[in-house]
This record gives C-alpha cells, structure tokens and sequence, in this order.
C-alpha cells in the first residue's frame, strides 16, 4: 500500500548552543507549562485562588518537581518490570534521572502533582483543592498534546503493525525502540493519535469553564476525559504488558473514568462556587 506519510526522522535536540543541547521534548514542558501560567495568571485566575503571580511561580515549581519525580520514577518502575533491564540502569545510573532522552509516565507524574498541591494548599489555607485545580487544567492539554508530538519526534512510543494497513500508518526511524519483529513493518502512529485526542479536549475545558460551573467541574471533567481518550489511544498504542486484554495503560485509566464520573456529582451536588477567594 502507498502510504501518505513517511516518519521525517527529526532531530530530537531542537536546539545546539555551543555544548548545550536544547531537546524538543523540554520545549514542550516549557510550553505546556508556560500555558497553565498564562492562564492561572490572568486578572480573574488570580482572584478566584486568591494569589500573587509570585505565589502562582512558587505553585508551579511544586508542580514541576512532581511532574519531574513522579514521571521519571514510573517510567523507570514500569520499564525495569516490562524489559527485565535493571541491570542496564546500574551500570550506568545516570539513565535513572536522564530524562532530557524522553521516558516519563503520565500517570507517575499526576499522582506525584497531586501530592504537590496538596503540600501547596497547606501553606494556603484558604485556597481548595477544586479551585486550584480547575484553573491549572484549563490549558493542561496544550503541554499535553505537544509532548505526544514531540513523543513522534523522538521516533518512541508507536503503536501495533496496521493489520489491515492503513496509508495513514507509518514505518519508524531505525533508532525506534520497537519489538525487532516489527522492524520495517508500517506501524500505527499511536503518538499522534493520542496528540488529536488530547488536543480536542481542549475546547470541552473551555465551553465547561465559561458556563462557570461549581467548584471542582472543570479538574474532574479533564481528569474523566483524560481517562476516556488515554483508553481509546490505548487500542493502537504498543503495549508495555496487558492483563485479560486490558493494556497496561487501560489499567491506569480505566479508574480514573469512574474516579473523576463519582467527583462530578459529588462536586455538583455540592454546587459551591468560588469566584473571589480571601487574598493569600
């Protein structure tokens, strides 16, 4: 079959100054990242949470460290247990912390982001868990979406072998970490399905958000979308291990539909809306 795609082979370093090396995949963190500020930041953000663009700078530090810890200790959790490889990574340890060459778990970095918050708000008392959190996941897919691109870019991640193929498919780089037995075979582009995914989640955030819901609609709305569109991409996606057919990412997203469907009615029915919070 004639394919309409070939994989470009893209430089994963975006950036080369001097001996400093600019990875597409920090780009993307910078961005999404970027995004929650923008939008935490703005005039009406900041009276609902009731903070300083400083206090808004300290909460986003929190939140990279869990993004950075959690992420990057799933991964290596998950990739010892699914490649039996430990022994790789002792001898030579600086593979547990080089996440400049990609390898973080999503799932790892939200619950560590969540344990960030909740040390965050001890220092805001006034501050809740549903208004901060529906004001930092308005833009979260923006980061989101682009690391499953960049995910493309660094020729990692790919889906199973198109059985029928599909002129949409691809064959991966020769650098992809795949299965040797899907060497050459045109693969589903399981990254950018999941990036489209992501992405269309976007505007549901924002039409949520407009209509000025109570407290904790908009966090358990992305929390259950994230859930629904990481299960759909799971189909394709390569699979690290499975359990009864269920994909070891189904495993992480499937509760987190049921999670975030019980945290919907609970925060409706509570129907408490915060527009102005006390100043920190």
């Amino acid at each position: 079959m004639n394919h309409w795609f070939t994989y470009p082979n893209i430089d994963p370093i975006a950036i080369h100054v001097w001996r400093i090396s600019i990875h597409w995949y920090g780009i993307s963190y910078l961005i999404g990242f970027a995004a929650v500020y923008f939008w935490m930041s703005r005039p009406a953000g900041m009276r609902r949470l009731g903070l300083t663009r400083d206090q808004i700078q300290d909460f986003l530090v929190y939140a990279l460290v869990g993004v950075l810890v959690g992420g990057r200790t799933f991964f290596v959790i998950n990739d010892i247990i699914s490649k039996h490889n430990l022994s790789s990574y002792l001898s030579n340890p600086i593979n547990f912390i080089a996440i400049w060459n990609g390898g973080m778990a999503f799932h790892g970095a939200m619950i560590a982001t969540i344990v960030a918050t909740v040390l965050f708000l001890r220092k805001h008392p006034g501050l809740t868990f549903s208004v901060l959190g529906d004001e930092m996941v308005v833009l979260l897919p923006v980061g989101i979406a682009l690391t499953r691109f960049v995910n493309f870019i660094n020729d990692e991640l790919w889906g199973d072998v198109c059985k029928p193929d599909r002129p949409w498919c691809m064959v991966p780089g020769p650098n992809a970490d795949i299965p040797l037995q899907n060497r050459g075979l045109p693969l589903h582009p399981s990254q950018l399905y999941e990036a489209v995914l992501d992405a269309l989640t976007l505007p549901v955030l924002l039409f949520i958000y407009k209509r000025r819901p109570p407290d904790g609609v908009v966090a358990w709305s992305w929390f259950t979308l994230y859930g629904i569109t990481r299960s759909i991409a799971e189909i394709w996606r390569q699979a690290d291990f499975s359990w009864h057919g269920i994909t070891g990412g189904q495993l992480y997203a499937l509760p987190m539909i049921a999670i975030g469907a019980i945290m919907l009615y609970v925060c409706i029915r509570r129907g408490v809306r915060t527009d102005a919070a006390r100043a920190a």
